[in-house]
Protein backbone atom coordinates (compact mmCIF):
# COMPACT_ATOMS: atom_id res chain seq x y z
CA UNK A 1 0.00 0.00 0.00
CA UNK A 2 0.87 3.36 -0.93
CA UNK A 3 2.00 6.13 1.80
CA UNK A 4 -0.30 9.24 1.79
CA UNK A 5 1.47 11.75 -0.19
CA UNK A 6 3.15 14.38 1.85
CA UNK A 7 1.44 17.85 1.65
CA UNK A 8 3.79 20.92 1.95
CA UNK A 9 3.32 24.31 3.53
CA UNK A 10 4.81 27.68 1.48
CA UNK A 11 5.61 30.11 2.95
CA UNK A 12 6.80 33.66 1.42
CA UNK A 13 9.78 36.12 2.83
CA UNK A 14 10.35 39.39 1.56
CA UNK A 15 14.30 40.09 1.57
CA UNK A 16 15.61 43.57 0.74
CA UNK A 17 19.46 43.46 -1.32
CA UNK A 18 22.50 44.91 -0.42
CA UNK A 19 23.10 47.98 -1.78
CA UNK A 20 25.87 46.60 -4.46
CA UNK A 21 23.78 44.21 -5.62
CA UNK A 22 22.04 44.78 -9.66
CA UNK A 23 19.05 44.13 -8.92
CA UNK A 24 17.33 46.25 -6.12
CA UNK A 25 13.89 44.78 -5.70
CA UNK A 26 12.85 42.80 -2.69
CA UNK A 27 13.50 39.50 -2.88
CA UNK A 28 10.12 36.96 -2.98
CA UNK A 29 11.60 34.16 -1.62
CA UNK A 30 9.74 30.67 -0.87
CA UNK A 31 10.42 28.61 2.24
CA UNK A 32 8.82 25.22 2.19
CA UNK A 33 7.64 23.52 5.40
CA UNK A 34 9.71 26.22 6.86
CA UNK A 35 12.91 25.66 4.54
CA UNK A 36 14.77 28.77 2.32
CA UNK A 37 15.02 25.52 0.01
CA UNK A 38 17.12 28.21 -2.44
CA UNK A 39 19.71 29.15 0.25
CA UNK A 40 19.95 24.90 0.23
CA UNK A 41 20.32 24.38 -3.79
CA UNK A 42 21.66 27.34 -4.89
CA UNK A 43 23.47 29.53 -2.05
CA UNK A 44 24.35 32.87 -2.92
CA UNK A 45 21.57 32.73 -5.63
CA UNK A 46 18.89 35.99 -5.79
CA UNK A 47 15.33 34.86 -5.96
CA UNK A 48 13.88 35.94 -9.31
CA UNK A 49 10.44 36.85 -8.23
CA UNK A 50 10.87 40.80 -7.58
CA UNK A 51 8.36 42.57 -5.65
CA UNK A 52 7.59 45.00 -8.98
CA UNK A 53 6.31 41.55 -10.64
CA UNK A 54 3.59 41.12 -7.78
CA UNK A 55 1.27 43.86 -8.54
CA UNK A 56 -0.81 43.02 -11.38
CA UNK A 57 -3.70 40.34 -11.74
CA UNK A 58 -3.63 36.84 -9.77
CA UNK A 59 -2.63 34.42 -12.49
CA UNK A 60 0.68 36.86 -13.58
CA UNK A 61 2.42 36.45 -10.54
CA UNK A 62 5.45 34.72 -10.76
CA UNK A 63 4.74 31.80 -8.49
CA UNK A 64 0.80 31.64 -10.05
CA UNK A 65 -0.49 27.84 -10.43
CA UNK A 66 -2.60 27.01 -13.49
CA UNK A 67 -3.86 24.53 -14.49
CA UNK A 68 -1.29 24.48 -17.89
CA UNK A 69 2.11 23.04 -16.26
CA UNK A 70 4.62 26.75 -17.10
CA UNK A 71 8.49 26.55 -15.62
CA UNK A 72 9.51 28.96 -13.07
CA UNK A 73 12.86 30.63 -12.75
CA UNK A 74 12.85 30.72 -9.25
CA UNK A 75 16.63 32.08 -8.76
CA UNK A 76 19.49 33.91 -10.65
CA UNK A 77 23.29 34.81 -9.73
CA UNK A 78 22.07 38.67 -10.27
CA UNK A 79 22.21 37.67 -14.15
CA UNK A 80 20.82 36.41 -16.66
CA UNK A 81 20.62 32.48 -16.60
CA UNK A 82 21.49 31.96 -19.80
CA UNK A 83 24.80 33.24 -18.72
CA UNK A 84 25.19 32.12 -15.41
CA UNK A 85 22.57 30.13 -14.30
CA UNK A 86 19.88 29.74 -11.79
CA UNK A 87 17.09 27.27 -10.23
CA UNK A 88 14.24 26.63 -11.90
CA UNK A 89 11.04 24.91 -11.53
CA UNK A 90 7.37 23.36 -12.66
CA UNK A 91 4.66 24.79 -11.26
CA UNK A 92 1.33 22.87 -12.41
CA UNK A 93 -2.44 23.12 -10.44
CA UNK A 94 -3.79 19.42 -9.92
CA UNK A 95 -7.79 19.51 -8.67
CA UNK A 96 -6.86 20.75 -5.29
CA UNK A 97 -2.95 20.66 -5.25
CA UNK A 98 -0.48 22.46 -6.62
CA UNK A 99 2.53 20.77 -7.48
CA UNK A 100 5.95 21.88 -8.03
CA UNK A 101 7.73 19.00 -10.30
CA UNK A 102 10.96 18.56 -12.54
CA UNK A 103 13.41 20.70 -10.98
CA UNK A 104 16.53 21.94 -12.83
CA UNK A 105 19.39 23.45 -10.75
CA UNK A 106 22.20 25.15 -14.16
CA UNK A 107 23.84 26.91 -11.61
CA UNK A 108 25.38 23.84 -10.38
CA UNK A 109 24.17 20.26 -11.56
CA UNK A 110 25.86 18.40 -8.96
CA UNK A 111 23.44 19.71 -6.34
CA UNK A 112 20.62 16.96 -5.71
CA UNK A 113 17.35 19.00 -6.49
CA UNK A 114 14.12 18.77 -4.57
CA UNK A 115 11.34 15.53 -5.27
CA UNK A 116 8.51 16.49 -6.54
CA UNK A 117 6.55 18.85 -3.82
CA UNK A 118 2.98 19.34 -3.06
CA UNK A 119 1.05 22.12 -1.91
CA UNK A 120 -3.01 22.36 -0.26
CA UNK A 121 -3.97 24.54 -3.16
CA UNK A 122 -6.28 26.84 -0.73
CA UNK A 123 -3.07 27.15 1.33
CA UNK A 124 -0.74 28.22 -1.91
CA UNK A 125 -3.41 30.48 -2.96
CA UNK A 126 -3.86 32.19 0.18
CA UNK A 127 0.25 32.89 0.43
CA UNK A 128 0.30 34.09 -2.96
CA UNK A 129 -2.44 36.75 -1.89
CA UNK A 130 -0.83 37.67 1.66
CA UNK A 131 2.57 37.89 0.36
CA UNK A 132 1.07 40.01 -2.78
CA UNK A 133 -0.19 42.82 0.24
CA UNK A 134 1.98 42.38 2.66
CA UNK A 135 4.55 45.79 2.99
CA UNK A 136 5.47 45.64 6.68
CA UNK A 137 8.85 44.76 5.52
CA UNK A 138 8.82 47.84 3.73
CA UNK A 139 11.38 50.36 3.58
CA UNK A 140 10.85 54.09 3.08
CA UNK A 141 12.36 53.87 -0.10
CA UNK A 142 10.07 50.90 -1.31
CA UNK A 143 7.24 52.42 0.15
CA UNK A 144 8.08 55.50 -2.56
CA UNK A 145 7.79 53.10 -4.91
CA UNK A 146 5.21 51.30 -4.67
CA UNK A 147 2.86 54.44 -4.33
CA UNK A 148 4.23 56.10 -7.19
CA UNK A 149 3.59 52.79 -9.55
CA UNK A 150 0.17 53.06 -8.62
CA UNK A 151 -0.51 56.93 -9.32
CA UNK A 152 1.25 56.34 -12.60
CA UNK A 153 -1.38 53.76 -13.16
CA UNK A 154 -4.10 56.29 -12.19
CA UNK A 155 -3.15 58.75 -13.95
CA UNK A 156 -2.62 57.66 -17.35
CA UNK A 157 0.16 60.42 -17.62
CA UNK A 158 2.27 58.40 -20.03
CA UNK A 159 -0.28 56.98 -21.81
CA UNK A 160 -1.55 61.02 -22.82
CA UNK A 161 1.93 61.66 -24.46
CA UNK A 162 2.06 58.10 -26.22
CA UNK A 163 4.95 56.81 -24.20
CA UNK A 164 4.72 53.88 -21.62
CA UNK A 165 6.40 53.11 -18.62
CA UNK A 166 9.60 50.42 -19.03
CA UNK A 167 10.76 50.06 -15.23
CA UNK A 168 10.79 51.77 -12.35
CA UNK A 169 14.12 50.78 -10.66
CA UNK A 170 15.04 51.64 -6.75
CA UNK A 171 18.14 52.84 -5.88
CA UNK A 172 19.30 51.75 -2.43
CA UNK A 173 22.89 53.42 -2.06
CA UNK A 174 22.85 56.54 -0.88
CA UNK A 175 21.28 59.04 -2.14
CA UNK A 176 18.36 56.58 -2.28
CA UNK A 177 16.21 57.32 -4.68
CA UNK A 178 13.89 55.65 -8.08
CA UNK A 179 14.35 56.19 -11.26
CA UNK A 180 10.78 55.89 -13.51
CA UNK A 181 12.25 54.82 -17.22
CA UNK A 182 9.83 55.16 -20.40
CA UNK A 183 9.64 55.55 -23.64
CA UNK A 184 8.39 56.91 -27.13
CA UNK A 185 7.73 55.93 -30.36
CA UNK A 186 6.71 57.51 -32.59
CA UNK A 187 4.73 56.81 -35.38
CA UNK A 188 6.36 55.00 -38.50
CA UNK A 189 9.75 54.77 -36.87
CA UNK A 190 11.02 51.52 -35.87
CA UNK A 191 13.38 52.76 -32.67
CA UNK A 192 11.54 53.91 -29.52
CA UNK A 193 13.03 57.02 -27.45
CA UNK A 194 13.70 56.23 -24.06
CA UNK A 195 13.95 58.72 -20.81
CA UNK A 196 14.18 58.85 -17.26
CA UNK A 197 13.15 60.45 -14.40
CA UNK A 198 15.74 60.62 -11.02
CA UNK A 199 13.43 61.42 -8.20
CA UNK A 200 15.41 60.88 -4.67
CA UNK A 201 13.73 59.79 -1.95
CA UNK A 202 14.10 61.05 2.07
CA UNK A 203 14.06 58.90 4.93
CA UNK A 204 12.38 61.67 7.24
CA UNK A 205 9.56 62.86 4.74
CA UNK A 206 6.24 60.87 4.88
CA UNK A 207 6.37 57.82 1.63
CA UNK A 208 2.76 59.51 0.91
CA UNK A 209 4.14 63.03 0.27
CA UNK A 210 6.94 62.29 -1.42
CA UNK A 211 4.55 60.14 -3.66
CA UNK A 212 2.43 62.83 -4.81
CA UNK A 213 5.35 65.76 -5.24
CA UNK A 214 7.00 63.06 -8.01
CA UNK A 215 3.33 62.70 -9.54
CA UNK A 216 3.08 66.02 -10.15
CA UNK A 217 6.22 66.86 -11.19
CA UNK A 218 6.11 63.94 -14.07
CA UNK A 219 2.50 64.83 -15.04
CA UNK A 220 2.44 68.74 -15.03
CA UNK A 221 3.78 68.97 -18.89
CA UNK A 222 5.36 66.56 -21.03
CA UNK A 223 6.95 64.23 -19.83
CA UNK A 224 9.38 64.09 -22.77
CA UNK A 225 10.57 67.53 -21.82
CA UNK A 226 11.22 67.48 -18.46
CA UNK A 227 13.14 63.96 -18.18
CA UNK A 228 16.43 62.71 -19.12
CA UNK A 229 16.79 61.35 -22.34
CA UNK A 230 18.92 58.37 -22.52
Amino acid sequence: MNAPTHISTLALRHVIPPPDRMEQSPEVRPLIDGRDILAEIHPGGVANCPVWSWSGPADEWPLAALEEPREVELSNNDCVPACCGGVFVTIKRQRDRVVWSAWRNTNDVRVPVPATVHFDAAQYDTELARAAMDTTWEEPVDTVARLVTRKLADTGAFERWDCGVDKLEIQRAAPEGIEVHFSHCRTNQPHSAHFVFDLPVARDQPAEEQAQQFIDRITADDPRQTAERI
